[in-house]
């Protein structure tokens, strides 16, 4: 035991001061640049700097190559590969934003060395029912997996700090499940994402000094669905990621299609105060936004300690499933 106590207590290091450390220099570099946006629910519109993918993959990628060398695993290697294909994928979206069915069928692809280098288990996991084998059926999966973590945080970053804080959260509770469901090396190679989030947190926090844009969002979402893939917890991923899964489902059933967020409108508006009000042309989608935005204007501020909550009651019920999924019926 003491053996993977180091390598984690190393990688969690690595991970969260890498982060920390290079997130200052990307932003001079990004305003530099002049690759900023505009942050418009912020009074005067600020101008912020975009994307933060680069110092959370250095992160990611550092941290893991350092567990690499302690235990030299197919599973770390797979977290690798997919995890940086994702932030192709997204860092090409940044820089040309592509049609609405690029990044899914992309991200899809990116699944792909998972299949090949036979990192994954075709049993399913339920709670109290046990595991169920579908090995066809199963490689379905893997490739809708990964497109469907990635996205989702992706749709959920509309506000200052809510990827990275969110993700933080959802990180950490499937960390600790699959620690208690004894899965201990694929919960040691889950810790760099939960410390690269809430490094990343500090910077991405309201006020903002920089966003993720989608190569962070995407690199994020990638990772966490490749841990859920190889440590068989598809099920107590999935609960842990509820809010977003959710913002996601009335996204698309209230769009009907798949598309590019910049091409739909605003689901809200900013009253003369700078609360958020749901936009009500009809036009409009659908999201959590709108949901927690019926009872009336909020601050963003406001608005992010609510998604918060919900994030950490989905965490609690995560690792409650967790405990459930070693009892058999």
């Amino acid at each position: 035991m003491f053996d993977q106590i180091v390598p984690a207590i190393l990688i969690s290091i690595v991970a969260f001061f890498l982060v920390y450390v290079i997130t200052p220099f990307l932003i001079r570099t990004l305003e530099k640049r002049n690759f900023t946006v505009k942050d418009y629910h912020r009074k005067g519109g600020a101008m912020i700097p975009r994307p933060g993918g680069p110092s959370i993959l250095i992160g990611i990628i550092a941290s893991e190559i350092t567990l690499y060398l302690f235990f030299p695993t197919t599973a770390i290697i797979t977290i690798i590969i997919t995890t940086s294909l994702a932030f192709v994928v997204g860092i090409i979206d940044d820089r040309w934003a592509l049609g609405g069915w690029f990044k899914p069928l992309a991200l899809a692809a990116s699944a792909i060395p998972i299949i090949f280098l036979g990192a994954y288990d075709s049993n399913l996991a339920f709670p109290l029912f046990g595991s169920f084998k579908i090995p066809a059926l199963y490689l379905a999966l893997i490739i809708f997996i990964i497109p469907i973590t990635g996205n989702t945080i992706n749709s959920i970053d509309v506000l200052n700090g809510v990827a990275s804080g969110f993700m933080t959260i959802a990180s950490f509770a499937l960390t600790i499940s699959l620690f208690i469901m004894q899965h201990y090396e694929i919960a040691i190679a889950s810790l760099p994402l939960g410390f690269v989030s809430l490094a990343f947190y500090k910077y991405h926090k309201f006020p903002s000094k920089i966003f993720p844009g989608d190569s962070g969002a995407l690199t994020l979402g990638a990772m966490y669905g490749v841990i859920a893939i190889l440590g068989h917890v598809e099920i107590v991923a999935a609960i842990a990621l509820l809010p977003a899964v959710i913002n996601s489902f009335l996204f698309l059933s209230s769009v009907k299609r798949i598309v590019e967020h910049r091409q739909i409108r605003n689901p809200t508006t900013i009253t003369p105060d700078f609360k958020l009000m749901v936009n009500n042309d009809k036009d409009a989608p659908v999201t959590l936004l709108s949901l927690i935005l019926a009872a009336g204007p909020m601050t963003e501020k406001q608005i992010v300690s609510v998604i918060f909550k919900l994030a950490l009651f989905s965490a609690f019920l995560a690792i409650v499933t967790s405990f459930m999924m070693e009892i058999k019926i």
